[in-house]
């Protein structure tokens, strides 16, 4: 078997990543391949899960949305309906906010629309 050679590089490399598994479960906190294999599975599930926020955060603006009309006797697809025809052209995050922390505005809206 070779020598292996650069120890210095080969150590400060493993600590590097072992530093940031540091608070890990089981030997994945402590053994060198298991704590690289789960490290590398974090950033792949981070990259992944950083676009699935932005899909999870629409669908909560939706059911606040439809919760809201349907306190105005409206389905959230009539709703949209109703407001695309209208030609109101407010996003899903600025009419979950007024859902949730502006009611008199939401219902303005809904008057507009009916």
């Amino acid at each position: 078997m070779p020598k292996a050679k650069n120890a210095v590089a080969s150590r400060q490399r493993r600590k590097k990543i072992m530093k940031k598994t540091k608070g890990y479960f089981g030997r994945r906190k402590n053994v060198w391949t298991v704590s690289k294999n789960a490290y590398e599975k974090g950033l792949s599930y981070a990259y992944r899960d950083r676009r699935k926020k932005k899909a999870s955060f629409r669908a909560l603006w939706i059911q606040r949305i439809n919760a809201a009309a349907r306190e105005h006797g409206m389905s959230y697809s009539e709703f949209m309906g109703n407001l695309s025809k209208a030609g109101i052209e407010i996003n899903r995050k600025v009419l979950a906010d007024l859902a949730m922390n502006d009611p008199q505005a939401f219902e303005a809206i809904v008057k507009k629309i009916k």
